[in-house]
């Protein structure tokens, strides 16, 4: 980095999460976060401290992540991930549907909370609820957007106290998405922000409400659509990055 800064190249750096969130941080406004162990915050912090040294721009994709930098480079800017609408289809949930079938597709379960949401599927399912419910791992990227497709419900993660791409891509699908988004974080966000909000200690009582409400799952579907529509399509967000870029 420092041979491209005295050949004068312009710089900018994109984290993605797991590289800056620093448990320590992260715990002061969220009492269930876990971190991939193999980021230390020693690692975390030599890491910044390298590139902040040749680089005064960093970009975020929300603002749980944008926390834990805003103090260490000369700006730091929010963009929010972009995604393809046009390759999802919507299929709305069916409002007749009276066995709802519920998605969970983690990347890392102890990341994503999966065993409260196994633990919440089975109590409900123990207190004689109609629905089905699918753990999407070890499956082909074809089967599991085919069961996302298929779904009425989808369960992102419960720990982080932000959405990714699994929440956007199911909204674009015009899925409902539960998803755990910090409370103090909710403003920063768009105005509208159609998730459902759940936790490790909410997650039975907001899963229950959702299977037994059908015409809740549809409008909810419909409204996530339109959101990823107004904040998340390339063309929407291209300029932000465009003006960032001008700026360098």
């Amino acid at each position: 980095m420092e041979i491209l800064q005295r050949a004068g190249k312009k710089m900018v750096v994109h984290h993605h999460g797991s590289d800056i969130r620093l448990l320590t941080a992260a715990q002061k406004n969220n009492p269930y976060v876990q971190v991939k162990p193999e980021w230390t915050e020693e690692k975390i912090y030599n890491n910044i401290a390298s590139l902040s040294k040749y680089i005064d721009h960093a970009i975020v994709q929300d603002p749980e992540l944008e926390g834990y930098i805003s103090n260490l480079y000369s700006h730091t800017h929010v963009i929010p991930h972009t995604i393809d609408v046009h390759q999802f289809k919507p299929q709305y949930p069916n409002v007749n549907q009276t066995s709802p079938l519920i998605v969970h597709a983690p990347t890392s379960r102890h990341i994503k909370g999966t065993e409260f949401i196994v633990n919440a599927v089975q109590e409900l399912q123990r207190s004689g609820l109609s629905f089905r419910f699918k753990l999407i791992e070890g499956l082909s990227n074809e089967e599991a957007k085919n069961l996302f497709a298929q779904s009425d419900i989808v369960i992102d993660q419960l720990r982080i106290g932000a959405y990714g791409y699994v929440s956007s891509e199911a909204m674009a699908l015009g899925k409902p998405v539960i998803c755990y988004i910090r409370e103090d974080l909710i403003e920063k966000y768009p105005a509208g922000l159609p998730i459902v909000n759940a936790n490790p200690d909410t997650i039975t009582s907001v899963l229950g409400s959702l299977i037994r409400n059908p015409r809740q799952r549809r409008n909810t579907g419909y409204k996530g659509r339109m959101y990823v529509i107004e904040n998340h399509m390339a063309e929407k967000v291209v300029s932000k990055y465009i003006d960032i870029y001008n700026k360098l």
